[in-house]
This record gives structure tokens, C-alpha cells and sequence, in this order.
């Protein structure tokens, strides 16, 4: 893996943990020659993922709406910053500019662009690894729910493995790197559907 979008909260908890794991994470895929992709903020845990991999010598791609340029929260210290129309651009390069996904703690937006890369590698728009870094149980509720969805049906067998979550960046990204595709949507018969 190249490069890899973090997607993450631009709001800044009041607990550092969150941000300093997204610092963290940051420096480690830089340590590791792994680009960062993000949103292009530099406020919250956007800014510290983006400082964290710059102050450690990675390459930080951000993708920023015009709409949230204007309202100065542009990080301009990126190695490159794409300014695109809206949020569908954004997320559409973020598929193209990476190799997988990593999603850290975070709110709505969060949850917008995490489940679109779950529902897109459903599909067969893409067949890169998604992964979510259960920082202190961040994410427990939401994985009981992924867990409630599958069991009850909602997510097929052949796609209970596309999200992959993990409480350490290392063990996160080993993961990652071993995901095998699985067969998508676009591919499957309508008896399999």
C-alpha cells in the first residue's frame, strides 16, 4: 500500500487521546513510506493526521470541497491540496488517490465516507481494504452493529469480511495488507443476490 485515505473528525474532543492517536497515525505511515490521503483540513483530528505524517517527512495528499476553503479551513502546508466541487468529488478522489482506507474516530462525515468505501467495495467500484482503528473502544457500538447486520442478513457472507477493524495500527495495517478481494455485487448472479 501507497497510499492510504484517513478519514477522521475534523472536531477536537475534549479527551487528547484522539487526537494524539491520529498524530500518531500520521507519523507511522510516514515512518512506513505509506502516504496519507485525507480531507484537507487542518482542524481536529484531520490537522493532527496531516501534521503528523508532514512533521514526520510523508506525503499528504488533501482533498478539500471549495465550500470549506472559503471557510479557512484549508490545511495549506500539504504536499499537495486538491480543491474539489463538493463532497462527491472529494470521496471519488480519495477512491482514486489510495490503496485502502483507514478510518479513526469521528463523527457524521466519518460515518458518511466509512460506509460508502464498505458499500462501494460491496459493489465493485473498488476492491481496496477498509479498515477502522478502534481507538478505546470508539467504535465497539458500531461494530456490535455491523455484527447485528450480518447476522441478521443484511450484509451477505461473501462481504462480512470487507470491514476490517482492529484496536493497533500495526496489527490494522498487517491486516490490510493480506486482505483478499472478495467477489462483488457486480459480479454475482441474481441467485446469489
Amino acid at each position: 500500500m501507497n497510499r492510504l485515505a484517513v478519514y477522521c473528525g475534523s472536531a477536537t474532543p475534549a479527551d487528547p487521546l484522539y487526537v494524539d492517536t491520529a498524530r500518531a497515525v500520521g507519523a507511522t505511515l510516514a515512518q512506513r513510506g505509506i502516504g496519507v490521503v485525507y480531507g484537507g483540513g487542518r482542524l481536529g483530528l484531520m490537522g493532527a493526521v496531516a501534521d503528523g505524517a508532514l512533521e514526520a517527512g510523508g506525503e499528504v495528499i488533501g482533498i478539500i470541497p471549495q465550500a470549506l476553503v472559503r471557510a479557512e479551513v484549508a490545511h495549506t502546508g500539504c504536499t499537495e491540496l486538491h480543491v474539489v466541487t463538493d463532497m462527491h468529488a472529494r470521496k471519488a478522489l480519495f477512491t482514486s488517490l489510495s490503496d485502502g482506507f483507514v478510518t479513526l474516530p469521528g463523527g457524521v462525515g466519518t460515518m458518511d465516507e466509512l460506509w460508502e468505501a464498505i458499500s462501494w467495495a460491496q459493489l465493485g467500484y473498488h476492491a481496496k481494504p477498509v479498515g477502522l482503528l478502534n481507538v478505546a473502544g470508539f467504535y465497539d457500538q458500531l461494530l456490535a452493529f455491523n455484527a447485528h447486520m450480518n447476522a441478521v442478513g443484511f450484509i451477505r457472507p461473501a462481504h462480512a469480511g470487507i470491514l476490517i477493524a482492529r484496536e493497533t495500527l500495526s496489527d490494522l495495517i498487517e491486516a490490510m495488507e493480506a486482505y483478499e478481494p472478495h467477489e462483488t455485487i457486480f459480479r454475482m448472479s441474481a441467485s446469489q443476490l
